[in-house]
Formats: structure tokens, sequence, C-alpha cells
């Protein structure tokens, strides 16, 4: 059985490592307004996931059960950007490729990356601000805002190592999923190819930087409301001083910077650089 039979359903391996390293040369030639807008989309529809998500889950104690639900609904997100159009950080990390094939230079790649991971986070946090101000959180009398408290309390406090190991993991998933997604030859095999990776994100707890640039500004603003304050700390015996700890500083320092270290090394080092050398020599000059 020759490989053209066995990828006869779906674009080779080769064939996706090709693909990216010719959206990343056409990334490195967009008007930046472009890439800013498309990074904004991308934060918007990866935060309507991770809310959805929270929402579905707030109220179940079972974490095995809510953790499976979690995994079924926020893959919503990078369908989303794979359908309509988005720049993701983590996905774009891939654009590794066309630097190793020399169709770039790094700053021009770093460039790109700048923009859509600050674009991201815009995006982001707007859809945190929308459904604060919406009055979701008040679901369950104020327990969704305590849960979306208790979100953020836990990826703003991790350890820097665990935050960046989790980093690792989560992306060498995402950038499957994209790698699947391109696979795909029909909008049915693309969804598939992006729910079971992503959904195996989310059941393993993995940290995403840009996921994260909505859980973390969503808790900060439902803390600054006394009703979820006191939600959180009846449902979860958060204590005041606890409670500190969920700050710009946990936010930024403590998540962010690790969690992004770790999504680059997951999306280049574990992803693009080995699947570059395994398919070079089949990819275009």
């Amino acid at each position: 059985m020759n490989e053209q039979n066995v990828t006869a359903g779906f674009n080779a391996p080769a064939s996706l490592v090709q693909a990216k390293i010719s959206e990343g040369k056409a990334k490195t030639e967009m008007p930046v307004w472009k890439v800013l807008l498309l990074g904004i989309f991308a934060g918007m529809f990866i935060a309507f996931g991770a809310s959805s998500s929270s929402l579905a889950i707030h109220a179940i104690e079972n974490p095995g059960v809510a953790k499976l639900i979690a995994g079924l609904i926020f893959p919503a997100g990078l369908m989303m950007i794979v359908f309509v159009g988005g720049e993701l950080f983590t996905g774009d990390c891939m654009m590794l490729m066309g630097n190793l094939h020399k169709k770039y230079n790094a700053l021009s790649m770093i460039r790109v990356l700048v923009l859509v991971y600050l674009s991201n986070l815009v995006g982001s946090v707007i859809i945190a601000a929308l459904v604060y101000f919406s009055g979701q959180l008040d679901m369950s009398a104020g327990l969704l805002g305590a849960f979306t408290i208790k979100v953020a309390y836990g990826k703003a406090t991790l350890p820097f190592s665990r935050a960046l190991f989790s980093g690792i993991l989560c992306n060498i998933l995402v950038c499957v999923a994209v790698l699947m997604a391109g696979a795909a030859k029909d909008i049915a095999g693309k969804v598939f190819a992006i729910l079971f990776p992503i959904m195996a994100f989310v059941i393993g707890g993995y940290e995403h930087c840009v996921a994260n640039m909505y859980y973390i500004p969503a808790g900060l603003m439902a803390l600054s409301n006394d009703t979820y304050k006191q939600a959180a700390m009846n449902a979860y015996g958060y204590t005041e001083a606890q409670l500190a700890a969920l700050s710009l500083k946990g936010f930024f320092i403590n998540n962010l910077i690790p969690v992004t270290i770790g999504n680059i090394i997951g999306g280049m080092v574990f992803v693009s650089i080995p699947l570059y050398l395994i398919h070079k020599k089949a990819v275009t000059k």
C-alpha cells in the first residue's frame, strides 16, 4: 500500500508543511491593519469558546464530567477561526517552518507573532468585558461569577514550571489540530479534526496563552464585583488574602510569561522543527 493510496482521502503531511510555509510567507507580507484585525477575531473566537465552556460546567461537581463537557464546547473557538478567519498566536508558531526554509527572516516572523499576540489579547479582553457587563456571570445566583474567579485564581497562582510544561503540552495539541484541519478536505472532516485534539488539551487541563487572555481578565473583572467575590469565598473557601494573588502580576508574570514560552516551545520545537525536517525534501523552494 503506497503513500498515495494511504493519503487519498486527505492532504498528505508533506503538503501540510508546504501549505504552512506558503501561509507564513503571505502573513509576513500582509498589511499591519489586516494582521491586527485577524488577531482580534481569533482572540474573540477563543474567548467565546472559553466563556461558553465555563458557563456549561460552572455548576457541575464531577471534575471528569465537567472536563468532558468543556472539551466538547471549547473547540468551537478554533473552528470559528478556521472557517471564518483569524490569526491565532499559538498556531502561528508554526511560521518557524517558513523561516527554516528561508522564505522569510526571523525578524519578519517575530513581527507577525508580536502583532498577533497583542491583537489576540485585545480580542479576548473585549469578550471578557462584554460577558461581564452582559450580566451573564449572575447565573446560578452569582455562582458563574464565582467559578470565573476560581478558574482565573488557579491560573494566576500556577508555579512557573507547571505553567511552562503545561503550555508545551497544550500547543503540541493545538498545532496538531490546526494541521489536521488542513489535512481534511471538507468541513465535516475539519470539524472532527479540530474537535478531538482540542478536547484532549482541555481535558488534560493544559495552558493556552490566548485562552488565558480571556479567563484571567474575566476573573479579575468578576473579582471587582463584591457579589461574585463573596460567592467565590462561600463556594470555594477563599480568603481575602488568597484572592489578592489574582492580580495583574498573577496574570502577566505568573501565567502569561511561562505559558507563552511553553506554547512557543510546543509549537516550534515539538511540532514545527521535526515536521519540517521529516518533509523538507518534498517542499518546493
